[in-house]
């Protein structure tokens, strides 16, 4: 055996027997770290060592040795069982008990991190804004934004496209002359002037200030009746029922016929540039809405009525209506404004010859005639306008 050992030492080799006996002084887990298990030192002691000859010759054993176990074996062992042996260590050390100071979760908080001068921030927007070092420009390459622009310039490309393909169809199916779909047109609501403050009319006849802002009013909404472009742009209708033009093409200009603001009498300002608030006798114009292809009245026309609605109702006095309190039939279907461009519509001038002075009442004008609606509760301008009128001396 001491030869044995001695022949391993001059060689300069470590057989696994001097592993064996050199290592009773040495503990299990140096042992395990050099690669060699308890099962494979059990089984060189039983087999090998039991087959050693003490009359060997020197170096007889370690032959033997070297003979049933190659060089390159137990460095292949010990490689193979050294990295099983640290694997069970880690998994050992994983189940061990936390101790104390483990426990301390306060040293495992997120430390702030240390406020940055103001120096550090601007270098911190240089370099985000232009990266020398890897040529980007806000934090991307130039093949990165170019990739960008494409993409949403090929997106919103394609959107405008879509939308013009929508429009053009949309543009396409209907006609610009007369609505697709018109087998729900309500009745007719009316309007009047003049309209400033809602609708109140209050004024005191000797200050001129208090009601020059509703002769204005009147002045600007009746220009467009005057003489001189109704009998130029316009022809004179005699006849008292609807002026019919359907027989024409859909593109073809309807004629319309006159207004002149000549027939509203004292409303019509030329007479009286004040329209009666000067003496204490306002007048108000009432319109008819317009309605594409409407026929009012079916074939009868359509007067107006006014009344006191609340206060009372001696207070209104005289009523005067210019040229009538009809809406002639001549005056309708109207055709739109791309066919009907020099249309006019009727007016109504309706002048308080009597209003007593210092009296606040409201005052409700309606149109009355077939297929007309004048008492909606939901809809106050649906038939008739409701206003107030305050005169004062």
């Amino acid at each position: 055996m001491t030869q044995f050992l001695f022949s391993c030492k001059e060689a300069g080799k470590k057989s696994p027997l001097s592993h064996f006996l050199h290592g009773g002084n040495r503990t299990l887990r140096d042992r395990r770290a050099d690669g060699i298990r308890n099962e494979d030192i059990s089984n060189f002691s039983r087999g090998e060592l039991m087959n050693m000859e003490p009359s060997s010759t020197e170096g007889g054993a370690e032959e033997t040795l070297l003979k049933n176990h190659p060089p390159s074996l137990p460095h292949k062992v010990i490689l193979k069982h050294g990295q099983e042996l640290e694997e069970e260590q880690e998994e050992l050390a994983e189940h061990q008990p936390l101790e104390q100071e483990d426990l301390n979760f306060e040293r495992w908080k997120r430390r702030p991190l240390p406020e940055r001068t103001l120096h550090q921030k601007i270098v911190d927007i240089k370099t985000y804004l232009w990266n020398a070092e890897t040529k980007e420009f806000m934090g991307r390459s130039g093949k990165s934004w170019s990739l960008i622009l494409l993409f949403y310039t090929a997106l919103y490309v394609f959107l405008a496209a879509m939308f013009g393909g929508c429009m053009f169809c949309l543009m396409w199916s209907i006609s610009p002359y007369h609505p697709t779909f018109n087998d729900r047109v309500m009745p007719p609501g009316m309007t009047m002037s003049p309209h400033l403050e809602g609708h109140e009319i209050a004024f005191n006849a000797s200050d001129r200030k208090s009601w020059k802002k509703y002769a204005r009013s009147m002045d600007e909404y009746l220009r467009p009746y005057n003489d001189g472009p109704q009998e130029k742009k316009n022809i004179r209708c005699t006849q008292d029922r609807y002026f019919m033009q359907d027989d024409l093409e859909e593109s073809t200009e309807r004629k319309a016929c006159q207004f002149k603001r000549s027939w509203l009498g004292d409303c019509s300002g030329l007479q009286d540039p004040h329209y009666g608030y000067s003496q204490g006798r306002p007048c108000i114009l009432l319109r008819m809405n317009r309605i594409l292809g409407y026929l009012p009245g079916q074939g009868k026309p359509i007067n107006v009525t006014c009344g006191v609605k609340k206060g009372p109702p001696e207070a209104l006095g005289e009523i005067q209506f210019f040229p009538k309190s009809l809406f002639d039939l001549k005056y309708y279907p109207y055709y739109g404004k791309l066919r009907h461009v020099n249309y006019s519509a009727p007016v109504v001038a309706v002048r308080f010859a009597g209003v007593q002075y210092d009296t606040h009442i409201q005052v409700q004008c309606k149109l009355n005639g077939k297929g007309i609606i004048n008492d909606s509760p939901t809809d106050r301008y649906l038939g008739s306008v409701t206003f107030s009128l305050d005169v004062g001396a």
